[in-house]
Formats: structure tokens, sequence, C-alpha cells
């Protein structure tokens, strides 16, 4: 199984279209940070938009076709750029989703906005390897490959939140989740100056370390090991991986096991000293540490806690809201 297919195994990950808007300028967005869990993304269909750095930095424009995720979560100002107090937008609910809109004849900002959400604690380490901002461009203009593709997948959404058909909700948030797939894998094809995991696996003499990791986590992994696969020396291994991960092969194998060995004792029945050993470890007491360490908690507390939230979510409670997560501020 490829690296990405093995993380998407490890770490589910749900999406989930909130709001379409359409706005004519002058227009603003104000949204986020959203629940811990979620990374939220924004499509654009039609016209530019104008992303704020919170940070101070230049700001960033954002084209019809490309598409923006925010692992980092943040709270972030969107806007046309012509710093004029934008004119008042509604929200109404459509069957299965939120339209947002204002008045107005100019050219219009057609955007989908929503999220992904991943369970803890995955949704740290996620977000740990990916950049804290990734854009992506996909345009049917491009012809075949993943840009073609996730150009015909938000085509798709586009259609179905303008028709809002029986089981639209389903098929977009479907859709959602296969965007997240594919805006990854286009990430790791095209952007060379990426960081983290993308970063790794978008460089061919590196991939197969990352993909030997993922695919056999139990392995007594060396460096040395490591380093054969990939053709080159230990030293280069170990440089290469601080630069573009900023941390060690080690490490992102121990990340590797720890989210498997989380799965495990979730689902699971069995033993602490049979789930170290699926996970790596020959002793009970060095995986203990090692979960502790990694996690805050140890196995058998994991587990109880685990069995505990399923057991809250199973028994009687407060009616959830049809649409899923509240829609975003936008003003």
């Amino acid at each position: 199984m490829d690296w990405l297919s093995r993380l998407f195994e490890m770490m589910p990950v749900r999406g989930r279209l909130d709001i379409r808007c359409s706005y004519s300028v002058p227009w603003r967005i104000d949204q986020g940070p959203g629940a811990t869990n979620e990374i939220p993304y924004h499509a654009v269909l039609a016209g530019s938009a104008i992303l704020d750095d919170p940070t101070g930095g230049r700001p960033l424009l954002l084209k019809t076709g490309d598409i923006l995720l925010l692992p980092g979560n943040p709270r972030h100002v969107m806007h046309d750029g012509s710093g004029t107090p934008p004119l008042p937008a509604r929200n109404r609910a459509a069957q299965n989703f939120t339209i947002s809109e204002n008045l107005g004849s100019d050219e219009r900002l057609d955007l989908l906005c929503g999220h992904f959400a991943i369970a803890p604690p995955h949704d740290r380490l996620l977000r740990t390897y990916l950049p804290p901002r990734l854009v992506v461009h996909a345009s049917p203009r491009m012809g075949k490959g993943t840009a073609a593709q996730l150009a015909g997948l938000v085509s798709l959404m586009r259609s179905e939140t303008a028709d809002d058909h029986l089981g639209g909700r389903a098929m977009l948030d479907a859709l959602s989740t296969a965007m997240f797939a594919l805006v990854l894998r286009l990430a790791s094809e095209t952007d060379d100056r990426s960081h983290g995991l993308l970063a790794l696996v978008g460089d061919p003499r590196l991939a197969p370390a990352v993909a030997a990791m993922f695919n056999q986590p139990a392995r007594a992994w060396s460096l040395p090991e490591l380093a054969r696969v990939c053709n080159m020396s230990r030293a280069t291994l170990a440089r290469q991986f601080q630069e573009k991960l900023g941390r060690s092969p080690s490490d992102l194998l121990t990340d590797i096991r720890m989210t498997l060995a989380a799965n495990e004792l979730k689902r699971s029945l069995h033993s602490t000293g049979a789930v170290a050993e699926m996970a790596g470890y020959q002793s009970e007491a060095a995986f203990q540490r090692a979960f502790k360490s990694h996690m805050g908690v140890t196995p058998a507390q994991w587990r109880k806690t685990q069995h505990s939230v399923e057991d809250g979510l199973a028994g009687p409670g407060t009616p959830a809201d049809p649409n899923g997560s509240s829609p975003a501020a936008h003003e």
C-alpha cells in the first residue's frame, strides 16, 4: 500500500462542506479557529480573494482554481482587496449546506468553504507533518493527471451545490474527503518548496524510506537500513530528514508506531503486550514508556478513556445539529 493510503487508513479523515459563498465586491470573510481537530479548506470556483497573513507577512492572492488548506486551523481573514467596508452578507439554509451571499452586480467571488475533521490525537500528528498553509492549483485546462482529477472533483461539488440533489450531503462529504487526498497528492507532486511530510515524499530519493516505515512499522528499522533503501549515506539521509521534516527518521517511525498502537488499543481487546509487539516493541515496559511519553497517558488509561468516549456517544444526549458544525462567520 502506498504511504498516503496507509496514512488515511491510520488517521481517518472526514470532509464536510459548510458554506458556498457568492459575493460581490466589496466583501470580507472572518473565520476560525474551528474545532481543535479541524482543518479548514476554501476552494475558489470563480473570482479571486486575498488571504491576510496573521503573522503580518505578505498577503496571499488566491485565483480561480486555487484550493487552500489551513492545517494550523488559525483565525483567518479573506477579502477582495479593495479596503472598502464589506457589503452586508446574509446566510440562508439550503437542503444540504448553507449559502452566504450579498447583493451586487459586479464580478462575483464563488467560493466553497468547508473543513476536514481528524479523530484526536491523530489531528495533532497530522498537523505536525503538514505546512500551516497549503495551496494547490487545479484547472481542467491542465490536461491529465492529479490537477485535472482535482478540477473534475471540484466541478462535481459545484454541480451538487448548484442543484442540491437528493443525497447531496452524502455526496458533498464524500467528495470533500476525496479532495483532501487529492490535494496532498498534488502538493507532493508539484510543490518543490514545501516542508514536512509532503517534502519528503515529493523527493524521489527519500520517498522509499517513508514508504518502508509506513508499510512495515513493526520492523526494527535502523538508519543504515533506511539509507540503503534510499541509496544514500546515513549522514545524507539524516540531514535531508532534518531539513525537510525538522525531525529524524526515528521520530517519524515512532509517530507511526504510536498511531497504530493508539488505534489498536481503542478498537481491540488485545493485551498491552500484544499491541506492543504489533507496534515493533519487544519489551512491554519500553512500549509503556514510549506510549506515555508520546500520548501523555499510559496505554491502559488511553484505552479506558476511548471506551468511555464511545459509551458516551452511544448513550442518550442532545440531538446533533443536522447540518454538522456551525457555519463559518462571514461578514
